[in-house]
């Protein structure tokens, strides 16, 4: 086992370091945001959709993008909008008179990175038609069937200081991004950069290309060799267990702060998430670090806290770095 580990790191240092280049070109055009773009690598990597919480202004979009631009992938931005029906997103037929024919006339969808702009704006339907997409990678359109192109990742934002207008995504539809990343503002130098930076208003910036998707959808061959494991198999079920019988853990006082534990995609998605971050840093095997470091972005969202806890101003991510500082650690 040991020499195999070895093997596959041999391997995996030399893919990893095409991450480090994807993650140089995007610093060109991105000053600061490491933590958001490396989640957004493993959510590529992985095949994970991810939700994207924060301010506006952050650099989601343009993140995105430059992502987009390092693998010569189709990007593609959709605004949500109270107004929006689910042909604006997968799609419709459209009748050409001439011919007396339907013809296919494929929507935003149809591209490899997704970036769905305040998924929060649009109405139900839309949400469960992007939803469904995301699930089964592919579209229906008049009983004929569209496969994905593939890779193919969504990246969702969501305002978290405007409600006014919005439509909340279910706690069941939430489940289905393997992570919730919580995108924070620049520190005071990173701003400080931007502002250098910032030279002209028609400013921009070639990136080169530096995968290919065959060779992303090779990666993911490769994570899915990383070793994970028996007793770091059995952490992640005691985290995820423990979120939901605390009081079996000896952790009785979060009993009352937690309404609905973790679902089990929390702990299929948990051991793909920590072998895609033992991946970037290099390693053919996962550590019960991996799994600390990427917990909170799995299980932020999968962790329904109580009214009790929202009046003590706890949250979901209070919940879990109680559990990983009590769960043992093998």
């Amino acid at each position: 086992m040991y020499e195999h580990i070895k093997e596959l790191e041999e391997r995996i240092r030399v893919e990893s370091g095409k991450i480090k280049e994807v993650k140089t070109e995007i610093a060109k055009t991105v000053i600061g945001q490491e933590y958001m773009i490396e989640r957004m690598i493993i959510g590529l990597l992985t095949g994970g959709h991810i939700l994207l919480e924060g301010l506006p202004g952050l650099a989601k979009t343009l993140s995105v993008n430059s992502l987009a631009k390092t693998m010569n992938a189709r990007f593609c931005r959709i605004q949500f909008t109270p107004d929006m029906l689910p042909a604006d997103l997968v799609g419709t037929n459209v009748f050409n008179p001439k011919e007396g024919t339907f013809s296919p006339k494929k929507g935003p969808i149809f591209a490899n990175i997704i970036l769905a702009d305040e998924i929060n704006r649009a109405p139900a339907k839309v949400q469960s038609a992007l939803l469904e997409v995301m699930q089964e990678k592919q579209v229906s359109l008049a009983g004929e069937t569209y496969p994905l192109d593939r890779p193919f990742l969504v990246l969702a934002t969501q305002n978290p200081i405007e409600q006014e207008g919005t439509y909340p995504l279910p706690e069941a539809q939430v489940d289905r991004f393997m992570m919730k990343l919580k995108v924070s503002y620049p520190t005071k130098s990173e701003e400080r950069e931007i502002l250098n930076q910032v030279t002209s208003f028609d400013q921009q910036v070639d990136l080169k290309q530096i995968l290919a998707p065959e060779e992303v959808l090779a990666m993911r061959q490769m994570i899915g060799d990383v070793y994970l494991d028996e007793k770091i198999k059995d952490y992640i079920v005691d985290l995820v267990d423990a979120s939901r019988n605390p009081s079996e853990y000896g952790l009785s006082e979060l009993k009352p702060l937690i309404d609905i534990g973790a679902s089990p995609r929390a702990t299929i998605t948990l051991a793909i998430a920590a072998r895609a971050f033992a991946f970037l840093q290099g390693k053919g095997f996962v550590s019960p670090q991996d799994i600390k470091v990427i917990a909170p972005d799995v299980m932020r969202h999968r962790i329904m806290i109580s009214y009790e806890a929202e009046a003590e101003e706890k949250s979901s991510d209070d919940v879990i770095q109680a559990l990983l500082s009590e769960i043992p650690v093998p």
